[in-house]
């Protein structure tokens, strides 16, 4: 498994293009996708290098810049391809302006500007999901805050006013009952954090390579502590100091011109007195004083080892070649740590290397997992052994041309996306906010373009022949938690004067600085939001349709935003395939075809996708298996054939499979440490019996099963399965149904089925009787439970669900919902609770998760029995509930289906379920037709309280005492039972 560390650059991006961030910009990546190979002979790197400058010279996001006079910097880009406009706001603030004993202010701030101004007293996202917002939220790491929303073009005015009033009118909204609920959400953030497996990494990295007194010693997440001592004077000062429009940039990129951006930013904007001036602190690249290591114990699965050294950030002239460094020696499938680490000399289950770069500097990681059985010192003792074979000898120029491929690749896919976490808007931002230019991408692309092996090895010499810090993590109870961690540590000399002077507290004076007084409304009317123009309704495309000559059925959209095509071949499998006494079997072949076909072995294999910019990567759910490609348009022909041979030609080598199958072992015991999908095993089986869905949801299975597989098995299975007359061909991109269907045939045209019967997959097995009761996993030391509810329901994946749906999210679908604003925005008990349903081909699912602070859980759990009953009887949805969820659901479909990846899914969906291909243009009618009896009506005949069988994830000591007070049957396991 890849793991991809958080990045600011637009190279980091590309790469990080899946990874979860989390507010301080630590990110860890799903598994890596399959490799691929196309049928072609290697390009020698300097003809990859030349076509690399050709599909360089592609990036390119036009943009005009204009500053008002308080000092707002507005970025402006122009994209007509759909009738949406990204609105991103970024400031110049971040943990490392936090001074000693306020640590987490900048954070906690990031919650409190989301509750609400002086003219939109209500939390914010209320008018969001009112216009349709899509991508909307949040984020602060140590250098910046940012708060984004994409939204119809018609509600720009509305959200550029939140935005404004946000900025410049905020501090008589923000109240000491907002501080303490807000104040409460972060701090069961930071206990959602700690309690996963290595939640306390964030902390051992920046304590432990960034000096005592540095800027970036601290996490962003801050310490209890100072989270707790907060007051109202201090936070309200923290905004006068920080959050002026001088101290800010903003971005509207989409279906908006420039004259207009100027009309409208001057408008909501140009009022705001400009704030005092920020004086960023001293943040210098740290060098260690020598080799440092520590060990640590946590609820994981096998021993991780890390390495670690301090690295220039963000805005240094050797950021780039660092990460392509970085990507060379383990950020690739074919990567110099995997081949000699994983495949190689077998003694680990993954490895990776990234670097977390902040503005001012960052930290180069490499990690690497254990394999079972094997000592830790070999490994250890391989790893730096090849680490430093990479120093000295750098990159080969294979490898560097790959590594630029591959980056380019994945950023033009990021860009076909005006805003949310990443996309054009992003990009802008952080070139202007960081580097002065909104164009630095292209400096940096240049810059990639141009690095050779002897320039980034000489760079990485500089660096990584330092002093390093050392990490190992050991599966056992832990020996502290995160509690009293994350607050800044003042370090001094022998005269006891500051080492790093830290960050001070800086009080604007004068009249310039009353916001309250000055931030009049000179050119614009606050007393309400302004109105929703008329709104474009969502246009999906047409669906075409064709057959190939072995009967494969293909479905095709064209988008041509980016020069990319995505291909989907779904095959009616799924983990629903695999026998009751073989769970883990899809799995596990899907692993094993990652590692080569008859004439390509696992490394040639991810090679050959580097050199092509192709990701091919195979998933699978409850009920489908299926096979993606994604390509550049001008290299589809060849990254078709790759696709046809991962499919059709699978080696399944035996000791490919002893390789995957250590991996294998290695997650489902990494499922079990983890809270959450450890309670979602147990729940699924509970709920669903001996039903087809009662297995566990990753479809990882037993260890037995994985540990009994042999080669033999793998291709009964895809024989048995993966086949011509199974499958359903989806095309989207930039191209055509006729290029599509013609390179197809050529691919998969020969492809014959077999003489066997297709397989089936029996669903008519009866679920349990609902019996409402608490399973409680025993873990001990657990800051927060995790509580998770089922239910399963009378309803199919092709009926009709939309009314089901919109109660869902009134009750707890949403942010806005009952439940999460209960526990949540009220309690302050939760970061986040939510319900669900279980969308699959046969029986669907309600479901409940609440992650809670564990002095709570019993009384959650009475705070959900509250809130369903009396959705379902005297508390129905209200007039404004009804009116959020119809607005919301038909504003938000131009924006959902934005990019070629969103119109795929919505494709399949239509296919699957058996949809009209203009279900997505006629659902908007349906929600305007909702009424309060529909809903109450699927409510009532679905949310039944008395069915939901519970199990609760946490420490039994400090849990059972609760939950015997809630009036349900509880059993008490251990968690790995």
């Amino acid at each position: 498994m890849k793991k991809v560390y958080g990045f600011t650059s637009l190279i980091a991006l590309a790469l990080g293009g899946c990874a979860t961030y989390t507010d301080e910009g630590v990110a860890v990546a799903p598994a890596a996708p399959a490799a691929e190979a196309p049928a072609v002979m290697p390009a020698p790197a300097t003809a990859q290098n030349d076509d690399l400058a050709e599909l360089v010279d592609q990036v390119r996001i036009p943009y005009e810049v204009f500053t008002l006079p308080n000092g707002l910097t507005t970025v402006v880009h122009t994209d007509r391809k759909a009738p949406l406009v990204a609105v991103s706001v970024w400031y110049d603030v971040g943990s490392k302006h936090e001074p000693k004993g306020k640590t987490g202010f900048a954070h906690l701030f990031e919650h409190l500007m989301f509750n609400g101004s002086e003219n939109a007293p209500g939390d914010f996202f209320e008018p969001l999901q009112q216009v349709g917002a899509t991508g909307f939220n949040g984020t602060t790491n140590a250098d910046r805050t940012n708060y984004f929303e994409t939204v119809p073009t018609a509600a720009i005015d509305r959200v550029l006013m939140l935005e404004s009033d946000r900025m410049g009118y905020l501090l008589g909204a923000v109240t000491q009952e907002k501080l303490d609920n807000q104040r409460g959400v972060v701090q069961n953030e930071k206990r959602r954090g700690d309690n996963q497996p290595f939640g306390l990494l964030r902390y051992e990295i920046v304590e432990n390579i960034f000096p005592k007194g540095h800027p970036y010693h601290h996490s962003t997440i801050g310490s209890m502590d100072d989270l707790g001592a907060a007051t109202l004077d201090d936070v309200k000062q923290w905004f006068r100091d920080n959050y002026g429009p001088n101290n800010a940039v903003l971005v509207l990129a989409g279906d908006i011109d420039v004259a207009t951006a100027k009309e409208k930013v001057t408008k909501w904007f140009g009022a705001i007195p400009s704030g005092p001036e920020v004086q960023d602190p001293a943040v210098p690249v740290p060098t260690l004083a020598a080799d440092g290591e520590k060990v640590i114990y946590d609820q994981v699965a096998t021993t991780r080892i890390y390495r670690m050294w301090p690295i220039p950030g963000e805005t240094s002239a050797e950021n780039v070649p660092i990460q392509l460094g970085a990507t060379a020696l383990g950020g690739l499938a074919s990567s110099r740590l995997d081949n000699a680490l994983v495949r190689g000399k077998g003694l680990a289950v993954s490895v990776s290397s990234g670097t977390w770069t902040n503005e001012d500097a960052g930290v180069f990681l490499i990690s690497a997992d254990l394999k079972p059985g094997v000592d830790r010192a070999d490994l250890e003792a391989a790893l730096d052994a090849e680490i430093a074979s990479f120093i000295a000898g750098g990159p080969t120029a294979d490898e560097l041309a790959r590594s630029k491929t591959t980056i380019v690749s994945r950023l033009i896919g990021g860009l076909e996306s005006v805003g949310g976490f990443g996309g054009k808007a992003v990009t802008l931002a952080e070139g202007q906010l960081y580097h002065g230019n909104p164009g630095e991408y292209r400096e940096q692309l240049e810059q990639m373009v141009e690095a050779d092996p002897a320039s980034i090895t000489a760079i990485l010499q500089r660096y990584l022949t330092k002093p390093r810090f050392a990490l190992v993590v050991e599966p056992g109870e832990r020996t502290e938690g995160g509690e009293n961690r994350g607050g800044a540590v003042i370090a001094t000399d022998s005269s006891g004067k500051e080492v790093f002077r830290a960050a001070e507290d800086h009080y604007c004076e004068g009249e310039s600085c009353d916001f309250d007084e000055l931030a009049v409304q000179a050119f614009q009317d606050r007393s309400q939001l302004p109105p929703v123009g008329q709104l474009t309704d969502l246009d999906f495309p047409d669906i075409e349709r064709a057959t190939l000559s072995n009967g494969m059925e293909v479905y095709f959209a064209r988008r041509a935003a980016v020069p990319k095509v995505s291909v989907r071949i779904a095959f009616d499998a799924g983990y629903t395939a695999d026998p009751r006494d073989a769970l883990g079997t899809q799995s596990l072949m899907l692993q094993a075809m990652d590692e080569g076909t008859d004439s390509l072995d696992a490394t040639e294999l991810a090679i050959a996708q580097e050199r092509l910019g192709a990701n091919v990567f195979a998933f699978a759910d409850f009920d489908d298996t299926s096979f993606q490609l994604s390509a550049l348009s001008t290299r589809l022909a060849p990254s078709l054939d790759l696709l046809a041979d991962y499919i059709r030609n699978p080696a399944f080598r035996s000791e490919d499979l002893e390789r995957v199958r250590a991996q294998q072992l290695t997650r489902i015991s990494s499922e079990l440490k983890n809270p959450r999908a450890a309670g979602s095993r147990a729940l699924a089986q509970l709920v669903y019996g001996d039903h087809p869905y009662g297995i566990p949801p990753s479809g990882l299975g037993d260890s037995a099963a994985v540990t009994a597989a042999t080669p033999a098995t793998l291709e009964a299975t895809h024989a048995r399965w993966i086949r011509p007359d199974n499958a359903k061909v989806f095309v989207v991109g930039d191209t055509t149904l006729a290029e599509a269907v013609s390179l197809l045939e050529d691919s998969f045209g020969d492809w014959r089925a077999p003489a066997s019967p297709l397989p089936t997959k029996r669903f008519d097995v009866p679920v349990p009787t609902p019996e409402a009761r608490i399973l409680l996993l025993n873990r001990p030391n657990s800051p927060q439970s995790v509580i998770l509810a089922s239910r399963v329901l009378d309803l199919r994946g092709t009926d009709d669900t939309i009314v089901l749906g919109a109660a869902n999210e009134v009750l707890g679908g949403s942010f806005l919902s009952r439940i999460n604003m209960n526990l949540r925005e009220t309690k302050g008990w939760s970061y986040g609770s939510r319900s669900s349903i279980g969308y699959n081909q046969d029986r669907l699912s309600y479901n409940v998760i609440a992650e809670v602070q564990a002095d709570r859980t019993g009384d959650s759990i009475l705070e959900l029995e509250k809130e369903i009953t009396g959705f379902v009887t005297d508390n129905g949805v209200t007039g404004d509930e009804l009116t959020r969820t119809v607005n919301g659901n038909v504003r938000e479909l131009p924006g959902q289906f934005e990019t070629a990846g969103a119109v795929l899914g919505g494709m399949v969906n239509i296919v699957n379920y058996d949809r009209p291909d203009d279900y997505y243009e006629t659902i908007a009618d349906r929600y305007r037709g909702l009424t309060a009896e529909q809903i109450a009506e699927v409510a009532r005949a679905n949310f039944v309280y008395g069915d939901l069988v519970y199990v609760v994830v946490g420490d039994a000591e400090v849990v059972r005492p609760q939950l015997d007070k809630t009036g349900l049957p509880v059993e008490v396991r251990e968690l790995d039972e």
